[in-house]
């Protein structure tokens, strides 16, 4: 279907297909839209809202968006030549599925197989190009680009292995993913009549799925390009100069083992190679200037904004550079993968403040979260407050269940994380730092400094 408006009267909903063609929504961007950006179209409803956003939630598993990247990719005998990932993603152990089940069973499992592969990879963000079988094969970059495809895909595949452990099959299913990053040229191939088939051409999908056979169950296996892109934004094991099948040199692979615990985005992606900054004296003197006043008590903000990639991150790296004496500094990232989350970058903090290992059980993690709150607060309440906002499990890994507090005690969740800050700042300068980026189209940096007679705070959101 590429239709909008027979798609919207299939769901008894055509009374918005005015505002639809009125603000240009079409399938190519219809995936991206929010409960808010709905809201903002005029569709006042919450129950048609939340049928609108269940309709777009089953556009990837009917494979519509095929038919639209088709649309998006403009017509016939155009080509680009451009960078994706691809992910390759196996299902370990099909054949013995095969032996173990009825044929119609089996179809089954590989559908629920494929609807939570189609399911994550939309998520963030790609394009589910080919079911081979038991194989995925989808592109990260096309038709739709963004800046974090690399680590867009590594995250899909983490949570596709998270998924699949929770999938309602008779056997607990496992894959084996393999993604590569590089050039391609993308366009219609051959002459097909009337059907529309994609091609993509380059050795990055063959190298996808010779990485694949390389992992183990439930591991993800990456190239170089793709290494070089995430940064340190997750931990690796590196495998060494490999033999693939097909290239006549040993390449290096690595594997993905998890996320890592970053304070900074911005210096995991860059690894401490910072160009010369240029230019940019006069903004860099002005926060020095106000930082100043605001050690020595008056109080002061500053806020630094701008278009994404300006360099605002940068100007921030610099500052800290020439800031002296002894003051915390403390930096918050929003995601777009974390997005549903409004308190995600608070909740990171205070994982890295309270000394979260991945390894730790969730009685260990409780433990530490107990002791970093112990000086601000001696309420069971809040711990478990605080404790509920973290990433546990499930609920019943917290000793004392959440469940029981109160709407208002909910609400202290904030106050709480705002005396955590407080406290922090109580004995040194305090330099604070908030990074929004992905989804947030204009991005901010600014700098607070705060007097208290002694302290400085510092905001910077970037």
């Amino acid at each position: 279907m590429t239709d909008i408006n027979a798609w919207l009267t299939e769901l008894g909903l055509d009374a918005y297909a005015r505002r639809f063609a009125e603000n240009h929504i079409d399938f190519t961007v219809i995936r991206e839209l929010t409960d808010q950006d709905l809201e903002k179209l005029g569709v006042a409803s919450l129950g048609h809202r939340r049928k609108l956003l269940r309709a777009i939630a089953e556009i990837g598993k009917d494979k519509t968006p095929k038919v639209d990247a088709f649309a998006a990719a403009e017509t016939r005998d155009t080509a680009e030549r451009r960078q994706i990932t691809v992910i390759f993603c196996d299902l370990v152990g099909s054949t013995a599925l095969s032996v173990r089940h009825d044929p119609e069973d089996l179809r089954a499992i590989i559908d629920e197989y494929h609807r939570c592969c189609a399911a994550e990879i939309t998520r963030f963000g790609g394009w589910v190009a080919q079911y081979l079988g038991d194989g995925v094969v989808a592109y990260f970059g096309y038709p739709q680009a963004h800046e974090d495809d690399a680590e867009r895909t590594v995250r899909a595949g983490l949570a596709l292995i998270e998924a699949l452990v929770g999938l309602s099959t008779p056997e607990r299913l496992r894959v084996r993913i393999g993604i590569a990053t590089g050039l391609v040229v993308t366009g219609e191939r051959g002459d097909l009549g009337t059907t529309r088939e994609l091609g993509v051409f380059g050795e990055t999908p063959n190298l996808a799925a010779r990485l694949q056979s390389l992992a183990t169950s439930d591991s993800i296996v990456i190239d170089a390009n793709t290494r070089r892109l995430l940064g340190r934004l997750f931990e690796y094991r590196e495998l060494g100069p490999v033999e693939v099948k097909g290239f006549d040199m040993p390449l290096a692979a690595y594997e993905v083992l998890r996320p890592s615990i970053v304070q900074s985005r911005f210096e995991a992606l860059h690894d401490g190679r910072l160009t010369p900054l240029v230019g940019r004296e006069e903004e860099i003197e002005l926060v020095l200037r106000r930082w100043a006043r605001a050690k020595n008590g008056g109080g002061r903000v500053v806020l630094l904004s701008g278009e994404p990639g300006i360099g605002k991150s940068r100007i921030i790296a610099a500052i800290r550079e020439r800031l002296e004496g002894d003051y915390t500094f403390l930096r918050y990232f929003c995601s777009p993968h974390t997005q549903d989350s409004a308190l995600r970058p608070a909740i990171a903090q205070l994982e890295r403040a309270a000394g979260f290992e991945p390894g730790d059980k969730p009685e260990r993690k409780l433990d530490k979260l107990e002791a970093l709150l112990a000086r601000i607060s001696t309420s069971v309440e809040d711990v478990l407050l605080l404790a509920s906002c973290c990433p546990f499990r499930r609920p019943s890994d917290i000793p004392c269940s959440t469940s029981r507090l109160s709407a208002s005690g909910r609400k202290r969740s904030r106050p709480c994380f705002v005396n955590w800050m407080a406290l922090r700042a109580s004995d040194r300068c305090f330099s604070f730092s908030k990074m929004c980026t992905g989804s947030i189209r204009r991005r901010t940096s600014c700098s607070i400094a705060r007097s208290s007679g002694w302290r400085a705070y510092q905001y910077c959101c970037s």
